[in-house]
């Protein structure tokens, strides 16, 4: 078992900038490929950002890319999110997730295994 802990989310205005933090423990950490997820109510849950094992490959939604940073800290247990330039259509619960072996995608949540309970981040206008 692996637990998922996220925390930094926040209320601010448009065009400002929020670092979201996950912590996991349980398991090796570096053993793995995490990635960040976005939910509102009534929509389903939305790949945002995601990054290898050693950190080397990362990936991004086409609406984060370039205003968002995935990076992870093996020697902390502990992935992040740099949001940049926030909008208000950014507004969702963001959830870290992980998984252990590749399955062939980046981007579905069936190609998670476990996950946080989420943070709030909430941008006005």
């Amino acid at each position: 078992q692996v637990q998922l802990v996220e925390s930094g989310g926040g209320l601010l205005q448009a065009g400002g900038s929020l670092r979201l933090s996950c912590a996991a423990s349980g398991r090796t950490f570096s053993n793995y490929a995490m990635g960040w997820f976005r939910q509102t109510p009534g929509k389903e849950r939305e790949f945002v950002a995601a990054i290898s094992w050693s950190g080397t490959n990362t990936f991004y939604a086409d609406s984060v890319k370039g205003r968002f940073t995935i990076s992870r800290d093996n020697a902390k247990n502990t992935m992040y999110l740099q949001m940049n330039s926030l909008k208000p259509e950014d507004t969702a619960l963001y959830y870290c997730a992980c998984r252990r072996y590749y399955r062939g995608s980046w981007y579905y949540t069936d190609d998670y295994d476990y996950w946080g309970q989420g943070t709030q981040v909430t941008v006005s206008s």
